[in-house]
């Protein structure tokens, strides 16, 4: 029965005042991929697509997120949820950072396969 500590997932690296942690994914036997993740005020994601769901719970902080041309300011306790296709991205409000907590129904969600950049590009450390 696979439990995971959190103070043993590792790190990926990611992007500038973004920090990542896979919990759960291929290591652990199943299919979809799970993280922990902590965002400095300004920090985010550029816009981009996926070809999965995503789902997006924040835990502490402030986001600005954009999907499909609406914007939104999104707080604690809330779940953002982006269906495939949404065009979508955000930053980082505020002072604080940004606690988040990420899944997708994927191994690799960030791969060419399932998300494409409008603006940006991929972390350096995907791999494909």
């Amino acid at each position: 029965m696979p439990i995971i500590d959190h103070s043993q997932a590792p790190e990926v690296p990611w992007r500038p005042g973004y920090r990542k942690w896979d919990v759960a994914g291929h290591e652990q036997g199943v299919t979809s991929t799970f993280s922990i993740n902590t965002a400095d005020p300004g920090a985010g994601a550029p816009l981009h697509t996926h070809t999965i769901d995503e789902l997006i719970v924040i835990m502490e902080g402030t986001l600005e997120v954009v999907m499909d041309g609406e914007t939104r300011t999104v707080g604690p306790n809330h779940t953002v949820v982006i269906p495939p296709g949404a065009e979508h991205g955000f930053r980082v409000t505020g002072e604080g950072t940004a606690h988040l907590l990420v899944f997708f129904p994927a191994l690799n969600p960030y791969s060419e396969e399932h998300t494409h950049y409008l603006e940006g590009a991929r972390p350096a450390s995907v791999s494909e």
